[in-house]
Formats: structure tokens, C-alpha cells, sequence
């Protein structure tokens, strides 16, 4: 399993960076059970973040899906480190929380979420499909247009 999602990361044009480390008293993962907790990931490329500002002012819809697509990347990059390198231990991806920082009467953050949504699909195929929220925040840490949070079910 673990060839087969680091081929589509590969056909896709995904290097995963490696996980950032926390910028503060938390913790980047926990691991529970068979549960995979990963805290939020910011729209990081190349160790800042890329999009910034209010989606629906700043940001258009198209860069803050990207923003989405950055955040799902970054939660692989988590998993990965958590897993120790073994993406195939993955079960499932049960649920993943976006929050999406939008200026007053932006509605489409389920459209903007769907970036990760389908990135994480496209990577993990069924064991991708999961549940989640799409909400608007009036602001979110260093600016971030999105940020993204997973929870995954893993083989123990």
C-alpha cells in the first residue's frame, strides 16, 4: 500500500515537505488507539505561508483552494512522520476540519475546502474518503487564508 500511495504522490507532482515542526506548547500529532490525531496545518510551501488574507477580499476562490490543497500536503507530510515514514498504515481518513479565514458575506468555504478534500482522495483513494466541516473564521494564525486539521484511523 505504501508503493502504491508514494506512486501517486509521484504521478500527482507531490514531494512532501517535511512536517513542520510546532510553533508553540502543542503537539504536531498525537497517536491514540488506532487514531491519528493531526493538528492544524497552514498552507506552508517552502517553510512560510503561502496564502494569505481574507478568502473572498484578499484571496480569490482558485488560490485558497490551493491554499486547501497546501494544507492537505502538509497533513500527509504529519502523517508520514508519524507513522514513520509508512503512509500505508493509513486505514482511513476519518474526518478533517477546515477553517477558512473569509471576509463578512463569503459563503463558499465547503468550494475552497474541496481542495483538500480531493487531494487527499486523489492520494489515498477509498481510505481517503472521509467526513468534514467547511467553516468560516474572521481570522487565523500568521494571516493563513486556510488551515486544516485531519483525524485518521491507522493500523496499530
Amino acid at each position: 500500500m505504501t508503493e502504491a500511495i508514494e506512486g501517486r504522490l509521484r504521478e500527482l507532482g507531490i514531494v512532501l515537505p517535511v512536517a513542520a515542526a510546532p510553533a508553540a506548547n502543542y503537539l504536531p500529532y498525537v497517536i491514540t488507539g488506532n487514531l491519528l490525531f493531526i493538528s492544524g496545518q497552514l498552507p506552508n510551501e517552502n517553510g512560510k505561508v503561502a496564502v494569505t488574507g481574507l478568502v473572498g477580499a484578499d484571496v480569490d476562490v482558485a488560490a485558497a483552494s490551493r491554499a486547501a490543497e497546501l494544507c492537505a500536503i502538509n497533513i500527509l507530510a504529519q502523517a508520514k512522520a508519524a507513522l514513520g515514514g509508512d503512509l500505508g498504515r493509513i486505514k482511513r481518513v476519518v474526518k478533517l476540519s477546515s477553517f477558512v479565514a473569509s471576509a463578512p458575506g463569503f459563503a463558499e468555504q465547503h468550494i475552497v475546502t474541496n481542495g483538500a478534500s480531493n487531494l487527499i482522495a486523489n492520494v489515498l483513494g477509498d481510505a481517503g474518503k472521509h467526513a468534514r466541516a467547511a467553516v468560516g473564521m474572521a481570522a487565523l494564525p500568521l494571516n493563513a487564508s486556510v488551515e486544516i486539521e485531519a483525524i485518521i484511523e491507522i493500523e496499530a
